[in-house]
């Protein structure tokens, strides 16, 4: 008898899986789900499923998955409920943003039945009621952001619609897990100023770097010249350091050169035969001055007697002479003598001491 029972609680489970009613059914959803199924005393749950039982009307038990026992006739299935996490379309609809453009956007709600004792009693539809709680917080959440802000926070605004859906469904038993928007459509005058808002920042953008390149560029060149500049005036002042250096040392070469050569020539006229040495140089330095006049200039003084060679060395001698005589006189005559401050001072110390001849 039981394994008659148990065969014929099977076969009409089986045949019991259909959709659910339209009334459990979201617009343009729908979900699979087992059906009511008939008390046959020996039931058998699927898993992630709860059967709600009544019994004489009044809610009874939840059954478990697995093998149940129910009273015939006094025992009644009245809802099942699917334990699984639920996927809802969001049916597209239209919401205002805060700049007051018109959107159409849409989504996907993922809930789940956490108390089926609330899905089942606390609400009629509760998919249903959980898609129009959806619908109408979204519209509420577009309505505090720009246009812009919608598109940069998507995230956000995810977020705060499923915290506000889930502050409502608790009464209901349901949790909702996420919510993703799935498209949001803009008008098309809209969207065209939207292309061109972005063009014109994208000009903008080329625009800013085109000047920052040119910037850098004129900074470098400015730098370039600046250094090169530094440079250049350190190589002149090295140059001219070099320059003066060279100078200065060919002013002490020549004057060393001029100086041994005034005392060779000091020590050649001391020697014998010296002065017709003297009057041979002087009369050759006068015939090559005279063969150079009128070379360098078309005015010339000449003397008298230009052509008297002998009258000249010997004026040259005679000065050369005197100057010779004049030196040495100087040189033989005593050095001045110095009076001495302490002597005077010493004659000036007591004027009222008497003398010797007194």
């Amino acid at each position: 008898m039981i394994r008659t029972v148990c065969r014929t609680g099977s076969a009409l489970l089986k045949h019991s899986r259909r959709t659910i009613p339209p009334l459990w059914t979201a617009p343009a959803q729908q979900r699979w789900a087992s059906s009511l199924p008939m008390n046959t005393v020996v039931l058998f749950v699927p898993q992630q499923e709860a059967w709600v039982v009544e019994r004489m009307g009044r809610f009874h038990r939840i059954l478990e998955p697995g093998l149940n026992f129910l009273i015939p006739i006094l025992d009644k299935i009245r809802y099942v409920q699917s334990l699984k996490e639920i996927v809802i379309d969001v049916p597209e609809q239209s919401a205002v943003s805060l700049d007051n453009v018109t959107l159409q956007i849409d989504g996907v709600l993922y809930l789940r039945i956490l108390d089926p004792f609330k899905a089942s009693y606390g609400v009629e539809d509760p998919e249903y009621a959980v898609t129009q709680l959806a619908q109408t917080t979204m519209r509420s959440e577009l309505g505090k952001l720009t246009l812009d802000k919608v598109f940069r926070e998507r995230e956000t605004l995810n977020y705060n619609i499923v915290h506000s859906i889930n502050q409502a469904s608790d009464d209901w038993g349901i949790r909702c897990l996420r919510y993703e928007i799935k498209d949001i459509h803009v008008p098309p005058r809209v969207k065209e100023s939207m292309q061109m808002q972005v063009e014109a920042e994208r000009r903008k953008r080329a625009t800013v770097l085109e000047s920052e390149g040119t910037r850098e560029a004129a900074i470098n060149v400015a730098e370039g010249r600046k250094q090169a500049q530094i440079l250049a005036s350190e190589g002149q002042k090295a140059e001219q350091i070099n320059k003066a250096a060279g100078e200065a040392n060919a002013v002490l070469v020549k004057a060393e050169a001029k100086s041994k050569a005034i005392k060779l020539l000091s020590e050649a006229l001391a020697e014998q035969n010296g002065n017709a040495a003297a009057s041979l140089s002087v009369a050759e330095q006068y015939v090559m001055a005279f063969s150079g006049l009128a070379k360098e200039s078309n005015t010339i003084l000449l003397p008298s007697n230009t052509g008297d060679v002998s009258s000249m060395v010997t004026q040259a001698m005679s000065i050369y002479g005197s100057l010779a005589k004049q030196s040495q006189r100087l040189a033989e005559s005593p050095p001045a003598k110095v009076p001495d401050p302490e002597e005077n001072f010493s004659a000036d110390a007591d004027p009222q001491q008497p003398s010797s001849a007194q």
